[in-house]
């Protein structure tokens, strides 16, 4: 199984190349939605976590208030790296068991979709690294309309992202998504022609 990870910035349009991605045969293990499974109430991750953090980021259901905590852990820099050592870790096992299931069930191609990709280390995960890339000013405008975010609280949170230069410069592919929807299908299908179809071919010759 080719195993794709798939990162970028806010407002870059990963979620986007994801959907085209499964359009063309992939499957997808979206670390988001791992994370919010792994804070199921009395899980691993959430004893941990609440140990960490203390009982006062619980909603009265007992469930990890997601705001609430990142209310503590944006704030610093040092909590942020706590909640991390916490998370990465136990999410890249969880990611591992997702991708041995996909294995097992047959599939030829899944893509991991996480915005803390080389952060977090889970760039061992994947045989190869696809990045979306958007000019910063176009992010700002998309965040602008989509969030409804300031100028300034837009940059802000760009800024607090690994530098673009830097996540392009670590992956294997960079994705262009400054144009509109049509050019970004056109140039995801050409990848898939070009790099993913070869090698899924190889693997079964």
């Amino acid at each position: 199984m080719l195993t794709i990870g798939l990162t970028g910035g806010i407002g870059s349009g990963k979620s986007v190349v994801a959907e085209l991605l499964r359009a063309q045969g992939a499957s997808i293990i979206d670390a988001d939605r791992l994370g919010h499974e792994a804070y199921a109430p009395n899980s691993e991750a959430w004893q941990q976590v609440v140990a960490a953090f203390g009982e006062d980021i619980l909603t009265t259901e007992g469930e990890i208030d997601r705001r609430k905590l990142g209310s503590i852990v944006f704030a610093d820099p040092a909590q942020l790296e706590r909640l991390n050592g916490i998370m990465h870790p136990l999410m890249a096992r969880m990611v591992e068991d997702r991708k041995a299931g996909l294995a097992a069930d047959g599939v030829e191609v899944a893509v991991v979709e996480a915005a803390v990709l080389f952060e977090a280390g889970w760039d061992k995960l994947v045989d190869e690294v696809w990045s979306t890339h958007t000019p910063a000013d176009v992010v700002v405008e998309r965040l602008r309309q989509r969030n409804g975010m300031t100028e300034e609280e837009a940059r802000k949170r760009i800024n607090s992202q690994m530098p673009a230069e830097e996540r392009n410069g670590r992956s294997d592919v960079v994705v262009e998504n400054a144009a509109d929807l049509a050019d970004l299908e056109s140039e995801v299908a050409a990848l898939w022609q070009a790099r993913v179809k070869g090698k899924v071919n190889q693997g079964n010759g």
